[in-house]
């Protein structure tokens, strides 16, 4: 049981989580973020790695590696609305998502293993990777990625605070939990004119409409129901006056979707789509399509190991079927190279309110530290058995 190596650090975790959410830093500049880590897991005696701007790992124990851990540690470009003690002290940057929360159950899960590898060798080594700028796209995991975070890794594992479960639960889910996510941005430009003679002009506002209203409908019948594709347009802006014509005109949305192998065939008809709507009012067509992050799938061998982990430290209760997110994530690029999964990590307060991420008044129950470092804690603690029983297995076949 974790919950013993945990007692006595549970205060000073605390105490540094409300740190980290007073100084929020955004992604590629979480300088201060990455030095307060580096200082505390060089105190405890270990010795980690930078990456080359910010963000850092760690390997703990000895011989092969059993797993990585993956917490990410930037702050989102919002005003934080909280009225807690330890309020952002940086106008404009908060951590709405909880990545204080991530960082933090990482930093113990680090402290609790060394420990225990100090009293008794794990007989394997545990990765723990503090990862920046999740919050841009297509996302800090490829950077660390090409850095070598993921070399002779066979898994990984990772946490996600949710403000929908109650602390002391987690929230798993074989398969996609996360969705693909892509920004579109359109502009189109031709000649403008007065609204009595559209046949004058290249009617660009028309030419929005249309894209806005049919390119989703055509992705909803090219693609499967079944990947939950949704192009959705958060903004279009054309025009100013009611009787002109305007000569320049844009649109900016997201495209969103649950499977893997459609996200690569969505993003090419996407674009067709967008392309052929527009063709017949004659404007000029100016796309940028961001390839985001690919759904985060979770495989069943690593999920049910977090399960296993979160019902020995939580009890038989603690597991709950989360649902999908049509939320990107960028865990997803590790999962591309090694199975893992990532689980859902109460932090609602028993009938309290329940928040929203990426929102200035998000606010998350500190319980829900303790809860992510034994369950994370134990999880590594399994893998590490399962990889001794990999390599023994390996090593009788061989002779």
């Amino acid at each position: 049981m974790i919950g013993p190596w945990l007692l006595p650090k549970v205060d000073d975790l605390i105490a540094f989580r409300r740190d980290l959410h007073a100084h929020p830093e955004l992604s590629r500049k979480e300088f201060r973020t990455t030095d307060k880590i580096f200082e505390r897991l060089t105190e405890a005696g270990l010795a980690p790695k930078r990456f080359e701007n910010t963000g850092l790992y760690v390997d703990i124990g000895h011989g092969p590696i059993a797993t990585a851990l993956r917490g990410d540690i930037d702050a989102l470009p919002l005003v934080e609305d909280t009225d807690l003690e330890f309020s952002s002290t940086n106008p404009g940057v908060t951590h709405a998502c909880g990545h204080d929360i991530h960082t933090t159950v990482m930093l113990g899960v680090a402290l609790i293993l060394a420990d225990i590898d100090a009293q008794s060798p794990l007989g394997g080594t545990v990765r723990i990777i503090f990862q920046p700028a999740e919050e841009t796209m297509p996302g800090g995991a490829l950077d660390v990625i090409d850095q070598g975070a993921l070399e002779s890794v066979p898994r990984i594992l990772a946490l996600h605070c949710d403000p929908r479960v109650d602390v002391g639960h987690v929230g798993t889910r074989i398969g996609a939990i996360t969705s693909a996510s892509d920004t579109i941005r359109i502009e189109l430009s031709g000649r403008g004119g007065h609204t009595s003679r559209p046949h004058a002009t290249e009617d660009l506002v028309f030419a929005l409409a249309e894209i806005a209203v049919n390119v989703p409908a055509v992705l909803n019948r090219r693609i499967d129901v079944r990947s939950a594709v949704s192009v959705v347009w958060g903004q279009i802006r054309a025009g100013s006056a009611p009787n002109a014509i305007p000569s320049s005109g844009f649109m900016s949305g997201t495209m969103r979707i649950l499977d893997r192998d459609d996200w690569y065939a969505a993003g090419d008809l996407l674009d067709q789509a967008i392309r052929q709507t527009a063709a017949p009012f004659g404007v000029d067509v100016h796309l940028e399509h961001v390839r985001g992050v690919p759904p985060v799938v979770n495989s069943e061998t690593e999920t049910a190991l977090l399960e296993a982990a979160a019902r020995s430290e939580l009890g038989e209760d603690s597991v709950v079927l989360t649902p999908q997110s049509m939320g990107g994530e960028d865990f997803a690029w590790f999962l591309q190279d090694v199975p893992g999964s990532m689980m859902r990590l109460g932090t609602r307060t028993p009938g309290g309110g329940i928040f929203d991420l990426h929102r200035g008044d998000y606010v998350a129950n500190e319980d829900a530290i303790s809860v992510g470092v034994r369950v994370m804690a134990a999880a590594a603690m399994r893998a590490v058995r399962h990889r001794r029983q990999e390599v023994a297995r390996m090593g009788g076949a061989s002779g």
